[in-house]
């Protein structure tokens, strides 16, 4: 579904050069929840507007079921964690779930049918003619998930989605996430600074090293597709990922780097 092959990113300026992104290397299988962690500034969003196409990489490229991305991509949505920010307060629940579907050239019909839908599986059906600023924080997001879901994308993208939102919201969006990915089969991308949120929504979580960033490891999660908030949480096997992701990531703000060390390897080995 998606392969990204030696993504770099450089910021250039008049100040100098900040390398957001050495060398990224990974591919996200049809049907797949892959979710993304990393240290502060590690370059998560960037690695993500790149993916998406909002942003140019420096080098290395990424490619959409075959396609190279080179700007946003038709069968790819996008969720970011500044979800009033690109809800439009003006238009009502259902014009904002709708505006895509105009781009998209679907007639008014369908448009209704996939509104109609959308936000029936985010439990929004009984506020289509509401307005954002009248809706909570958690309902806010669930409409720009509506807006994504209604769009129909082979690969949705997300940005630390439930970053603002309390600790119970952020438990019945993580839920209402795995459910649609199991009755849509869309492939999920989901970046998140919680350890404890990638191990439950994803089947791999990918860490990221400090800035400039690379992979640090690509750890396996092997629950069951069916989930549920307790039951997996109080798994022995939660535990022990938790615990060592979380080592890597600490990895990761000490300034480890496994390109580092292997530089230095080879310098020990020809000296």
């Amino acid at each position: 579904m998606l392969e990204v092959e030696g993504l770099q990113k450089i910021y250039r300026s008049a100040a100098g050069d900040t390398e957001a992104i050495r060398d990224l290397t990974f591919e996200a299988r049809a049907g797949e929840i892959v979710c993304i962690v990393g240290p502060s500034g590690a370059g998560k969003t960037t690695l993500l507007r790149c993916i998406s196409g909002l942003l140019e990489p420096t080098a290395g490229r990424v490619t959409l079921e075959g396609e190279e991305v080179v700007g946003p991509a038709r069968g790819m949505a996008v969720v970011f964690q500044e979800y009033a920010r690109s809800l439009f307060p003006w238009l009502t629940v259902s014009q904002n779930v709708e505006l895509p579907l105009k781009e998209k050239g679907l007639d008014r019909k369908t448009r209704r049918q996939l509104v109609e839908q959308s936000l029936e599986a985010v439990g929004l059906a009984d506020v289509p003619n509401s307005y954002p600023w009248q809706l909570s924080g958690g309902m806010q997001q669930r409409v720009a998930i509506a807006r994504a879901v209604a769009y129909e994308p082979h690969i949705l993208l997300m940005d630390e989605p439930f970053a603002a939102v309390d600790a119970q919201t952020r438990a019945d969006l993580e839920d209402l996430v795995r459910d649609l990915w199991e009755r849509l089969g869309i492939t999920l991308l989901f970046v998140t600074h919680d350890i404890d949120e990638s191990i439950y929504l994803g089947q791999r979580v990918l860490v990221l090293s400090g800035r400039p960033t690379v992979i640090l490891e690509d750890v396996k999660v092997d629950f069951p597709d069916q989930r549920d908030q307790l039951t997996t949480r109080n798994d022995p096997e939660f535990g022990r990922l938790r615990a060592h992701v979380y080592d890597l990531v600490q990895e990761a703000k000490r300034g480890f780097r496994p390109d580092a060390e292997a530089e230095s390897g080879a310098s020990v080995s020809t000296s």
